[in-house]
C-alpha cells in the first residue's frame, strides 16, 4: 500500500495541510485523483509520498487516466498559500475543474496554420518586441490604438516557434471574442478560449484537452485562464493590466499580475503587463526594480486619420441642456450627425439601471434595501427596484410609506434611462445596452461581430464598453457624466477615474477614421480632467505618487483590509475595537487605522466594520491574518478600501 498527501479541491475543505490517503498504485506527483471527503467525492492532486501514518486513512476512490498536473502549477499552489493565505481547498479549486468529463476527451488540436500576412510592425512595435526577450516582468505602456495586441501576437509566435505555449489574459469575458479572432488568424486551432461563462461540462472538456496536448497552445481568457494546465509556457501577457477585474474578490484574494509574475518565473518566461494607463504601483515598482518600461505612442494604423476632437460640456450650465436633462444639445446634434455619416456612437455612463435614488419630496424618506440599507435602484425595463448588493427586489413605491404622500421622485440616471432617451430621440436607430444587467444572450461577446461590423448604431453602457474594444465604425464617444467614480471616498478614486476616462476616450482616434468625443462633467476645469484630455499620464502619475507618499498608501506601504461582520451594530463595534486594541498592543510593525463602519455598513442583515492595516513589510500583514478571530474576513493588497 502507498500513502500519499493530496490537496483536495473545494470550498468545503478549510484545512491548511494536505490530506493523507492510501492507494495500491504508486502514483506520480501531480496525479489527479478522486477522493472521498466527508460524504462526497472530490477531485484532488497528489503532492507528496509519505510513510504509513499512525492513524487510519481512507483509500483513493479512483485515478484519472490523464497526464499529471505540471510541476510549476504545484509550485504555484504552494506559493499562493504563503502569499495569499487561504484554506487549501479554495486554492486547489483554482487549478482543477469541479469534476472530470464522463466521456473520453481528445487532446486539443494543435496543427500548424498556413501563414498569413500580418500588418507590418510599426517602429514602436518593433522596439517593443526587441526589448521583450529575457524572463521577468516587462511593463508595456502603450497608448490606446498603438497595437499592443500586435506585439502580443509577435511574442506568442516566438514562443510557439520555440515549442512553448502562451497565455493571453483579458480583464473581461466580453473581450475574449475580439482577442481570439485576432489570434486565430495567425494560430488557427492552437487558440483555446476558456472562461467561467462556458458550461461546466464544456470547461471540463477544454481543461482536459489542454492537459492532454503536448504541443504548444495559445490560451485566451480572464484571470482564471492563468491556471490552465500547460506543461511549458514561453510567454504571458496581461492585457489592460490596470483593470480591477484582475483582483479576485473572494478567497484566495489574489491579484492576477502578481500570480502571473510568479508563474512566469517558474517557467523562466517573459511577462508583459500591457496598459495605456498602468497601475501607479506597477509603474513605481518597475522603476524601483529597474524593470523594462516600454513606451508606445505611435498609432498602429497610419493610413487613416487618427485624430479625435474632444469637447467638454459643463453639466452645471443648464442652458446647454434644453432638450434632455442629461444629453446636452451638443451631444444630441453630434449623435444625429454621426448617424447621418453611418457611423457608430458610444454613450458611456458607469451607472446601471434607470434611476439610482428614490425619495419622497415631502418628508425626505428614501427607498433602501431592508437587508443592506443601500439605496434601491429602479429598473424601468422590468419595472422593479433592486439592491445591487444582495439582489433584493421589490415593486417601485407609488406613495411614501412614511407620510403616504404621492410625491415620490426618481432621480440620478443609469444606463437604462439613457437607452430610453436615445430611443425617443432616434427611433430609427439600432440601439443596444451593455452592462452587468445584461442577460447571457445580450452580452457583448454574443454580439461582438454585429457591433464590430457597424450593425449597431448606438452603443450604451458602463465600463464593459470602455475596455479594449476596437470598433472600426465608431465615430463618436459621449461621456454622460465624467465624474461618477471621482467622488468615492477612496485613495484610488482619481486613479480609477483617469483609467476609465482614458480608456473610453481611446475608443476613437485609433486610426480607423477621424473621431469625436464629448465629455460632460461637473468639473470642467479640474487638473485631473486636463491630464486625461492631454494624455499626460506622467503629470498625473507624479501628482498622485506625491499624495500617496504623504498619506502612506501603496506603493509606499502594503495594505490589509479587515472586515468584522456581526448581527448587531453594537457587537460589531465592540469586536472591532477589541481586535484593534489587540493589534495595537502587539509587537508587530504595523499601523492600525480604524475601526470604522464599512462603506456599505449593513449587507444582508449583517453590520460591517473595518480595520485598515498598513505595513512596510508585507510579512507583518500575513502575521495579522493568522491572528484573525472568527467572524472576520480579510483582503490583502486590496485595490480599494470601500
Amino acid at each position: 500500500m502507498n500513502y500519499l498527501e493530496i490537496l483536495v479541491a473545494g470550498a468545503t475543505y478549510h484545512g491548511d495541510e494536505a490530506l493523507t490517503y492510501c492507494c495500491e498504485q504508486q502514483l506520480p506527483l501531480g496525479a489527479i485523483v478522486v477522493v472521498p471527503l466527508r460524504n462526497r467525492h472530490t477531485l484532488g492532486v497528489v503532492v507528496r509520498h509519505v510513510a504509513k501514518p499512525d492513524f487510519a486513512v481512507k483509500a483513493i476512490f479512483s485515478t484519472a487516466s490523464m497526464p499529471s498536473l505540471p510541476k510549476p502549477l504545484l509550485d504555484l499552489m504552494s506559493w499562493i498559500k504563503t502569499y495569499y493565505p487561504s484554506p487549501y481547498g479554495v486554492i486547489t479549486q483554482q487549478f482543477l475543474p469541479k469534476a472530470l468529463p464522463k466521456k473520453p476527451v481528445e487532446p486539443h488540436p494543435a496543427s500548424d496554420t498556413p501563414p498569413i500576412t500580418l500588418p507590418a510592425l510599426t517602429s514602436d512595435q518593433q522596439r517593443a518586441v526587441a526589448s521583450i526577450t529575457a524572463p521577468g516582468t516587462h511593463l508595456l505602456h502603450g497608448e490606446t490604438g498603438t497595437g499592443k495586441t500586435r506585439v502580443y501576437i509577435e511574442l506568442a509566435q516566438r514562443s510557439i516557434n520555440s515549442g512553448k505555449s502562451a497565455i493571453i489574459l483579458t480583464p473581461e469575458i466580453g473581450l475574449t471574442s475580439q482577442l481570439a479572432n485576432d489570434f486565430r488568424q495567425t494560430f488557427g486551432d492552437r487558440v483555446v478560449v476558456i472562461h467561467s461563462q462556458l458550461t461546466e461540462v464544456t470547461r471540463q472538456r477544454i481543461w482536459t484537452s489542454i492537459l492532454k496536448q503536448p504541443k504548444p497552445l495559445i490560451i485566451i481568457g480572464p484571470r482564471s485562464a492563468l491556471f490552465s494546465p500547460l506543461t511549458n509556457i514561453g510567454f504571458i501577457a496581461v492585457d489592460e493590466a490596470h483593470e480591477t477585474a484582475y483582483k479576485q474578490d473572494q478567497a484566495p484574494y489574489y491579484h492576477t499580475s502578481r500570480v502571473a509574475s510568479k508563474l512566469a518565473e517558474l517557467h523562466a518566461a517573459p511577462l508583459v503587463l500591457g496598459s495605456a494607463t498602468p497601475l501607479i504601483t506597477d509603474y513605481y515598482m518597475a522603476e524601483a526594480k529597474d524593470r523594462p518600461i516600454i513606451r508606445m505612442q505611435q498609432t498602429a494604423r497610419q493610413d487613416v486619420s487618427n485624430e479625435s476632437v474632444i469637447s467638454v460640456v459643463d453639466l452645471r450650465d443648464r442652458s446647454k441642456f434644453t432638450k434632455k436633462s442629461y444629453l446636452s444639445d451638443e451631444l444630441i446634434q453630434a449623435i444625429a450627425h454621426t448617424l447621418q455619416q453611418q457611423e457608430q456612437t458610444l454613450l458611456f455612463l458607469n451607472r446601471r439601471g434607470t434611476a439610482r435614488v428614490i425619495f419622497c419630496e415631502q418628508c425626505g424618506w428614501q427607498a433602501t434595501c431592508p437587508h443592506c440599507d443601500l439605496p434601491l435602484v429602479y429598473h424601468g425595463d422590468t419595472h422593479h427596484t433592486r439592491c445591487h448588493s444582495c439582489e433584493f427586489k421589490a415593486a417601485p413605491p407609488t406613495s411614501c410609506p412614511t407620510c403616504h404622500n404621492t410625491a415620490v421622485v426618481f432621480k440620478s440616471i443609469g444606463t437604462k434611462a439613457i437607452v430610453d432617451e436615445a430611443m425617443r430621440l432616434f427611433p430609427d436607430a439600432k440601439i443596444m445596452r451593455f452592462d452587468t444587467d445584461n442577460k447571457k444572450t445580450e452580452r457583448i461577446e454574443q454580439h461582438y461581430d454585429a457591433v464590430r461590423e457597424g450593425n449597431v448604431d448606438i452603443l450604451i453602457g458602463t465600463q464593459t464598453l470602455a475596455k479594449g474594444l476596437d470598433l472600426p465604425k465608431l465615430g463618436l464617444v459621449g461621456v454622460i457624466i465624467a465624474d461618477t467614480s471621482l467622488y468615492f471616498p477612496d485613495f484610488s478614486a482619481e486613479e480609477r477615474t483617469f483609467q476609465l476616462l482614458s480608456q473610453v476616450l481611446g475608443r476613437v482616434g485609433r486610426g480607423h477614421r477621424t473621431g469625436r468625443a464629448i465629455v460632460q462633467t461637473y468639473a470642467p476645469d479640474s487638473l485631473l480632467l486636463k491630464a486625461i484630455l492631454n494624455k499626460d499620464w506622467q503629470a498625473f502619475y507624479q501628482k498622485e505618487l506625491a499624495e500617496r507618499q504623504t498619506f502612506l498608501f501603496p506603493p509606499f506601504c502594503y495594505l490589509l483590509k479587515l472586515t468584522c461582520r456581526r448581527a448587531s451594530q453594537k457587537s460589531t463595534q465592540l469586536a472591532a475595537n477589541a481586535f484593534a486594541n489587540e493589534l495595537i498592543g502587539s509587537d508587530l510593525r504595523i499601523r492600525v487605522e480604524g475601526p470604522a463602519p464599512a462603506f456599505h455598513e449593513r449587507v444582508q442583515n449583517k453590520y460591517q466594520w473595518q480595520l485598515i492595516i498598513k505595513a512596510k513589510d508585507r510579512r507583518e500583514l500575513i502575521k495579522v491574518v493568522g491572528m484573525l478571530p472568527s467572524g472576520w474576513s480579510y483582503d490583502i493588497d486590496p485595490m480599494n478600501l470601500l
